[in-house]
């Protein structure tokens, strides 16, 4: 019986770990919603601070790019 679920671990297909810059393990919904987390903190730090200066049009482009890089990439 042991050989049947050894022969059954083989077949199956093995994926590599993903390796990304974040420094914990995660999946795409994983990254997507640290993405929205940064996007609304970012959003809200910068309307605090930066918006009498820069257009909060800035910010969106900038969070949007972040987000996508971190669910691309993180």
């Amino acid at each position: 019986m042991s050989q049947r679920s050894d022969e059954s671990d083989a077949s199956a297909p093995v994926r590599p770990a993903r390796r990304g810059f974040l420094p914990i393990v995660t999946n795409w919904f994983d990254r997507l919603f640290i993405g929205i987390y940064l996007f609304v903190a970012l959003e809200l730090l910068w309307m605090r601070f930066l918006e009498q200066s820069i257009p909060l049009a800035v910010c969106h482009v900038l969070a949007i790019a972040l987000a996508a890089l971190i669910v691309w990439k993180g």
